[in-house]
């Protein structure tokens, strides 16, 4: 596993040096994109290759002639990785309709970004009607045909089916990895993990595909000989995204162990499978409407709630930490909710606002330090 475990951390380390080196290697265009929602299988079935972005590790100065600076650190950092020209490799980007902020950088971006094509995939925000579904699928059948346009690519129903099924392995090989996690999570540290994850929005999807396949079959085989650890205070984590490996390794030194999270960079980005029978577009509509919602989409209020709770319960965790960005105004909502819910189950909850730079080392420590004595 050290060798995967270095190239995961290699691409994740440097991405930029990553993707212009696969685009010259295969001669694939790069399409760039912010937000889970977006239906990766259609960009691949176009012969492209799709490749999140997170922020920027850059000083941001050049986004704030364009964003406030209270709009969130993500945001401004995409932004500001299009307007240095760092991410000039791209083909193109694209912007679901989450968020306000994601939305407003959309904006911003057709209007100063000089390359690479721009299109908005502007998805039903609320997913629990029966118009739903159709609205869902109508609009990935005009992106479908919106990209296919951009790239000047043929997206064929059996180029969608394969990348389905290229997709559907990837989510089960990191569904399985969390699993086996779960139930012992010395068998992989949490910075690892988290490495992983990340590289998995950013690397070659069948590369990907096979090297998550070895990673299970080494985990199974390494989890046969290892006992559980008791002693470990199990966590939850929830939030938006997470940009921090460094919070895991501090948890773990203070005693606990994260089983499981709820971050779009995270569980929420393999949940669910797509349908391989069927209509192909029709299989990624249903997906999406299915998979464990976000604070931009709504589909009951107390939905996400329940959810984080089941996480807890079905994981045996002592408690969840709720990582939330700074002004990120869709889960600033939606915490109080959480936590009101949460406190009625019994579930201790610790709130921790975090922003790029993290706040100092030590502070942090003695916050899980603390948290972890309590539960």
């Amino acid at each position: 596993m050290t060798d995967r475990m270095t190239e995961f951390r290699t691409i994740v380390d440097q991405p930029y040096a990553y993707l212009q080196k696969l685009k010259n290697q295969n001669g694939k265009k790069t399409v760039g994109y912010v937000c889970s929602y977006t239906p990766e299988e259609v960009i691949l079935a176009a012969g492209a290759h799709p490749a999140r972005f997170f922020g920027t590790k850059q000083q941001i100065h050049l986004a704030d002639s364009h964003l406030q600076s209270y709009s969130c650190s993500v945001v401004r950092g995409v932004l500001e990785e299009g307007l240095s020209g760092r991410i000039g490799f791209l083909d193109g980007m694209i912007f679901p309709h989450t968020c306000d902020s994601i939305q407003r950088l959309s904006d911003i971006w057709r209007m100063n970004i000089p390359f690479g094509f721009h299109l908005d995939l502007v998805l039903p925000v609320k997913l629990n009607t029966p118009s739903a579904r159709d609205y869902m699928a109508d609009v990935l059948k005009k992106f479908r045909t919106d990209l296919g346009r951009a790239l000047q690519a043929d997206i064929t129903d059996d180029a969608l089916r394969k990348a389905i099924k290229t997709m559907n392995a990837i989510r089960q090989s990191i569904l399985e990895i969390y699993e086996l996690r779960s139930r012992n999570p010395r068998l992989m540290s949490g910075a690892d993990l988290y490495t992983l994850v990340r590289a998995a929005m950013i690397m070659d999807r069948e590369r990907l595909a096979e090297m998550l396949a070895e990673t299970v079959l080494e985990m199974k085989a390494k989890a046969a000989g290892v006992e559980e650890d008791g002693s470990l205070k199990r966590i939850v984590l929830a939030g938006g995204i997470c940009n921090h490996p460094d919070i895991y390794p501090m948890i773990e030194d203070a005693g606990g162990a994260v089983v499981w999270d709820d971050f779009c960079t995270g569980a929420r980005y393999f949940a669910e499978p797509v349908s391989e029978e069927g209509d192909p577009v029709a299989g990624i509509a249903g997906r999406l409407l299915r998979r464990v919602i976000c604070p931009a989409k709504h589909a009951g209020l107390d939905r996400r709630a329940k959810h984080i709770i089941r996480l807890a319960q079905e994981h045996n965790a002592r408690g969840v930490i709720f990582l939330l960005f700074k002004f990120c105004d869709p889960h600033a909502f939606d915490y109080p909710d959480i936590k009101k819910s949460m406190d009625a189950a019994g579930i201790p909850v610790l709130l921790l606002e975090i922003e790029d730079p993290l706040p100092g080392e030590g502070q942090l420590r003695t916050r899980f330090e603390a948290f972890l004595e309590m539960v």
